[in-house]
């Protein structure tokens, strides 16, 4: 008994040590109790961890837009000042090591989170897979998706309310997997993978939250474990699988292109097996390939179920884009090419109020390996920091109906926020979103084929959240879709 006593003495005290707030450190958060912190506050499900950070997020603007929050030992900093993120974003590279260590198992060293020597060369490696040429072949991909998307909701036209997210996500899906993988992947193995990714996604967030789960020692004894490793299972042998194809596609294509007049069209990962042989390894390959599988759809198709709902909720918008759209098309019912892109700015506008009406990832981490400075008190070195972009896209300077949906502000630079780092919508910084381009082409040909044929209807006032990475929304999501004459 009187060692259990001087072990928790012993804990409370170097607790108490390693938490210390310095004088020039921000303030703490409101709610920390002894040993623990506010871990309490973060134990629940994904709904309640979307709670935490919108809390902690207006909290944090109240206290000077910096502050900090404690889960047992470990201290976080959380931000939402324009330049205070965009010092950090562009001092500290590194992921927090949560991020890190509890994705490492699925996305190892993928560019999302990859330490940051190994982030360097492979953004430089992959960077040419994104140019503007490249980009632009994928027109042919987007157009087949847009039109197979409105046939295959064109069933619910007049059907009331359904969920419209399904379809979004699928079509996304295999989306990606058409650019990125070519047709190395069936719509069953697709599907199989997106439900194991979202089952990993899902035990991630709930491993942050429960803070007991934090040390691997008690980890790897728990169940929540045995389910990723199952989803962690399904994932990995699709990726084998679909690297072991491509190898024999190649191969093949290698053997025909001698007979053939037409270059076939060169998917993402045709440019990474380009850096094959020494440049990128077989797992550094997979690690990439998993990186821009989730990049690449789970974050879009997010947009895209958002902003259906708030231009079904907005009627006088969503009567704007359809008039850009016929500006732009006339009364054809041709592809989009790419000198049309340009010129849809209303729904460019659309799709940027969306990402900050509803962020897609309300935050990311930073580990602090260095002293950092910012404009009102000092972020020391070895802890974590949460840029908050929820915080950033309430924050006061976007005016007095920040909280309303209101694409127009878009238009006019006036009506924007004079600091250029108020959006955070494809993060901020050196470590920024590398598929921001790819992204918009992707969007902007979903809602002009989806405007095109559809009115739809929605009332985003309904919409409950969770949040396993991405902000998702779990009710209230549904539409209702007629056909324009």
């Amino acid at each position: 008994m009187l060692a259990l006593v001087i072990f928790i003495i012993i804990l409370f005290l170097y607790l108490k040590w390693k938490t210390r707030r310095h004088s020039d450190e921000p303030p703490a958060l409101p709610g920390s109790l002894p040993l623990i912190g506010h871990g309490h506050l973060l134990v629940g499900n994904t709904t309640r961890f979307w709670e935490f950070i919108r809390d902690t997020s207006h909290k944090c603007m109240e206290l000077g837009h910096v502050a900090y929050f404690l889960t047992g030992p470990f201290k976080f900093y959380v931000l939402t000042d324009p330049d205070d993120i965009f010092l950090l974003s562009n001092t500290c590279f590194q992921k927090d090591e949560f991020s890190y260590e509890f994705t490492k198992q699925l996305l190892g060293n993928g560019l999302l989170y990859a330490p940051v020597p190994i982030w360097k060369r492979h953004r430089k490696l992959i960077s040419p897979a994104f140019n503007q040429q490249i980009l632009d072949s994928f027109l042919v991909i987007f157009n087949k998706q847009g039109r197979k998307l409105v046939e295959k909701m064109q069933v619910e036209v007049g059907r009331g309310w359904f969920d419209q997210s399904k379809y979004v996500k699928q079509n996304f899906m295999e989306t990606i997997c058409l650019t990125a993988l070519d047709d190395c992947v069936t719509p069953e193995e697709a599907n199989a993978y997106v439900e194991a990714f979202e089952n990993y996604l899902n035990g991630n967030i709930l491993r942050f939250q429960t803070f007991w789960l934090h040390p691997d020692i008690f980890f790897k004894f728990s169940n929540l474990k045995k389910k990723l490793d199952a989803s962690i299972k399904v994932l990995h042998e699709m990726s084998d699988k679909v690297l072991k194809n491509k190898r024999a596609l190649r191969k093949l294509n290698e053997t025909e292109s001698n007979t053939e007049n037409s270059p076939k069209l060169k998917v993402f990962m045709d440019l990474l097996m380009d850096l094959d042989g020494g440049v990128l390894t077989d797992q550094e390959i997979r690690d990439e390939m998993n990186t821009i599988i989730m990049a690449g759809h789970e974050t879009s198709a997010n947009v895209i179920v958002f902003a259906l709902i708030l231009l079904g909720s907005h009627p006088e918008v969503q009567e704007k884009l359809y008039e850009e759209i016929r500006r732009v098309f006339g009364d054809s019912d041709r592809d989009i090419e790419k000198q049309d892109l340009s010129q849809l700015i209303y729904m460019e506008a659309v799709l940027k109020e969306t990402m900050r009406y509803f962020v897609m990832a309300p935050f990311v981490g930073r580990h602090i390996d260095r002293e950092v400075k910012l404009k009102n008190c000092t972020l020391k070195p070895g802890n974590n920091c949460l840029i908050l972009y929820y915080g950033l896209h309430r924050h006061p300077i976007w005016g007095p109906d920040v909280n309303e949906f209101k694409p127009e502000r878009w238009l006019d630079p006036a009506t924007l926020p004079k600091n250029p780092n108020a959006f955070g919508g494809f993060s901020i910084g050196k470590r920024n979103c590398i598929g921001k381009t790819y992204a918009m082409m992707s969007m902007k040909s979903t809602l002009y084929y989806v405007f095109r044929r559809f009115k739809m209807q929605a009332d985003h006032t309904k919409l409950k959240f969770k949040l396993d990475v991405l902000l998702k929304p779990i009710t209230g999501h549904y539409v209702t879709i007629e056909n324009r004459s």
